[in-house]
Order: C-alpha cells, then structure tokens, then sequence
C-alpha cells in the first residue's frame, strides 16, 4: 500500500513553490492514493457479485497519464481476469 498523504508535507511543497498538479506535483500523490482505494473497491464489489468462486490476485501496474500528470498505479486483479474497472479502463 501507498503511503498516506502528507497534508503538513504537501503544505509545505507548496510554499516552497512546487507545482500543485503534473509528474512531481504536490496533488499526484493524493490522486493516485484515491485512484487506487477506488479500484480496490470496483474489485471488492465485482468478488462480491460474481456468481462463480473467484479472488484477488495481486496487482498489475499501469502508468496513467491525467490533467494532474502522469503517475503510476497499482491496479488490483482477479483470478479468472474477469474484472473490468471502470474508472480506470484497462489498456
């Protein structure tokens, strides 16, 4: 799991002048740290509402490019290859 973001840390990037959004922006952890709790819970509700046994099977990562800048994800799988995220499509 991703560490949590620094609300104190982020607060200070800003007055030192760091960008607010883009590769290194303060926001980008933020993002992929909430990107990645919704994709964990898209998983839980498709094991959830599968009518066949079927589990998790790690994660797979994937380079998302957004307006806030491009950042690396860890996207959750299952075990028969069933799931489609919607929020982050795959490919």
């Amino acid at each position: 799991m991703a560490e949590k973001f620094d609300f104190d840390q982020a607060l200070d990037q800003l007055r030192s002048g760091q960008n607010l959004t883009g590769q290194d922006g303060v926001l980008t952890p933020l993002i992929k740290q909430l990107t990645e709790a919704a994709l964990n819970a898209e998983l839980d509700a498709h094991l959830k509402d599968a009518d066949k046994p079927n589990r998790k099977n790690g994660r797979t990562r994937k380079t998302v490019k957004s307006a806030a800048g491009a950042f690396e994800l860890n996207t959750p799988r299952d075990r028969d290859g069933s799931f489609e995220p919607k929020l982050v499509k795959k490919n």
